[in-house]
């Protein structure tokens, strides 16, 4: 069996990753971000009703006399506005009160930092009216698809507050479908999550087994997740209830009763047997922060090289090709090429310090500059997933870099001819140590009680992507880290259950653990939603979800008794 073997221990990193001289800043500069709803997100969850934010306006404690009817319901839900004792023939604006919520993070050329979430107000116009002959009105509507619990309804004439009322959107939960077999997805929607600590988020358990979290900023309250089919056939039950992270399980206890969520029946038709390992790649969105880690901006003298060079395509997993192309370089000649990466580890590293890892460069060999031109294919290097750099560099001097984003991968198991005869799952075999981290036969079939491993490459090291959240059998088990091992990732498990097809699967995960910040509450948790609704995606990464089936047979009793006696 073939496989990308290197050396894995922090020692042996340093001994490959040779400093090759990249341009960095001493004290690089950290910025902080409020990552609101990229474009398309904003597109398929608009604000509600006008989309139009309304003019800013001083709500008065006075106010009153509106009247919604009913006054909550879920999304989509018919009701009723009206106002009475007001002047006659008045044109009244209907404003509905919400909010808006981002993500934070910090970003410099060394790590990406999770900083927690943030919400401010908004007031989006629902409409106009006139009142009649009596200053009365009256404006039908439907529950939007906006965040849930309370809103103010503001009536305002000329700009000043003449009326208010409200309308509460009430919480509603569905899954679909609600039948398959094992390694069935099973979308799970959660309408009018709320916008606050304590109302934003959800917590997924599988018959009464942790899944993992759903949040709901960017889409404004309609949460979504799936999960993937598991356990034998019959009746399991999703259970979809508000929490910061993990069930807050007496709600109807809390300052929010009304934050209550619901169960919902899937029945496993069969056991199908194994499903391929597959990738679910996050939804494509434009980043709304253009920081990239390794990459300095004030690196080339511009009087030295106005080169400009493009990667294409400008993401890839480890060992594919990008086509390099540089116009505008100075001079003609030879030129290095280096691939910017870091090397280093979280463990034992001082909170808050970025001096536990330190910036590297691989050689991507070297190129002729003709005319100015450089144009060539480039392999990218077996190592650390997320934002690295392809640098240009002459006589020590940088001339030209550009983005390239390193995604995640399933490791893929070769035989001697270089035929694939595996994707991620193996046995276990810790004779081998770190050379591959106790990676030993490809297989998917185990015995009760087997230890086993799952391989990825192109991990990352910020807190967006150096780690992964794993469930077996939709029952969280814990996480797998990259960093130490410059991309590679090698987690080990053991095969436990009633024999037939059993699920594992590798989820994003907001690293919150070093360095840590206050209000970092959904971290360290598998976050289910993670491809639609993440700080991740808004400074460009794409963390995916990754799924594996495994086959468990039953270790005999007369095998048992052979192996017992063996030892003997």
């Amino acid at each position: 069996m073939k496989r990308n073997t290197r050396a894995l221990s922090g020692l042996a990193a340093l001994a490959l990753l040779v400093p090759l001289g990249i341009s960095v800043p001493a004290s690089a500069d950290m910025s902080s971000y409020t990552l609101y709803a990229p474009k398309e997100m904003l597109a398929k969850y608009p604000y509600p009703f006008t989309g139009t934010v309304a003019p800013a306006f001083t709500p008065t404690a006075a106010a009153k006399g509106l009247t919604a009817t009913p006054d909550v319901g879920p999304v989509g839900t018919p009701f009723v506005v009206a106002g009475t004792g007001l002047a006659a023939n008045a044109t009244v604006t209907l404003v509905w009160s919400t909010k808006e919520a981002g993500w934070n993070a910090e970003v410099d050329p060394t790590t990406v930092n999770y900083r927690g979430v943030s919400y401010r107000p908004l007031n989006v116009v629902m409409g106009t009216v006139t009142t009649d002959a009596n200053g009365a009105f009256s404006f039908a509507t439907n529950a939007p698809d906006d965040f849930g619990l309370a809103h103010d309804i503001y009536a305002l004439v000329n700009g000043a507050v003449v009326g208010k009322g409200g309308y509460e959107i009430a919480r509603s939960v569905s899954i679909s479908p609600t039948s398959g077999p094992i390694g069935t997805p099973i979308t799970i929607t959660y309408s009018g999550l709320g916008a606050s600590l304590y109302t934003s988020g959800a917590a997924i358990n599988y018959d009464n087994k942790y899944a993992g979290e759903m949040l709901s900023l960017w889409n404004r309250g309609h949460g979504t997740a799936t999960i993937i089919a598991s356990g034998r056939p019959g009746k399991h039950y999703i259970s979809v209830q508000d929490a910061i992270g993990i069930q807050y399980m007496n709600i109807l206890q809390a300052p929010v009763p009304n934050a209550v969520g619901a169960t919902k029946v899937f029945t496993v038709t069969k056991d199908a047997g194994l499903v391929k390992p597959y990738i679910t790649w996050p939804d494509d969105v434009t980043p709304t922060a253009d920081a990239r880690t390794t990459f300095v901006a004030n690196a080339i003298d511009p009087s030295a090289s106005k080169a400009v060079a493009t990667a294409t395509p400008a993401r890839g997993p480890v060992l594919s090709k990008t086509h390099l192309k540089v116009s505008g370089l100075p001079t003609d000649g030879s030129v290095d090429l280096k691939f910017s990466t870091v090397v280093g580890s979280r463990v034992d590293c001082p909170n808050g310090s970025t001096s536990c890892w330190k910036f590297n460069g691989i050689a991507l060999g070297t190129g002729t500059v003709t005319g100015g031109n450089l144009e060539q294919d480039v392999t990218i290097p077996d190592n650390l997933g997320g934002y690295h750099v392809i640098q240009v560099l002459q006589g020590g001097k940088l001339l030209a870099q550009v983005p390239f984003y390193v995604m995640e991968s399933i490791e893929v198991f070769k035989d001697a001819k270089g035929k694939q005869i595996g994707l991620g799952v193996a046995t276990a075999d810790l004779s081998l140590a770190h050379l591959p981290a106790g990676v030993g036969t490809p297989t998917y079939t185990f015995k009760q009680g087997q230890a086993f491993t799952i391989s990825m490459r192109g991990v990352g090291w910020t807190q967006m992507d150096n780690t992964l959240n794993v469930t077996y059998d939709n029952s969280h088990i814990g996480y797998g880290c990259g960093f130490n091992s410059n991309g590679y990732m090698a987690i080990h498990l053991v095969a436990t259950g009633e024999p037939g097809t059993h699920t594992i699967d590798l989820y994003p995960n907001l690293y919150s653990a070093n360095p840590s910040f206050k209000d970092t509450q959904y971290g360290m948790l598998p976050l289910l939603s993670g491809g639609h609704d993440s700080p991740a995606l808004a400074l460009g990464y794409k963390v995916p979800s990754i799924h594996f089936t495994i086959r468990v047979v039953a270790d005999t009793p007369a095998k048992k008794a052979m192996k017992k006696a063996h030892k003997k």
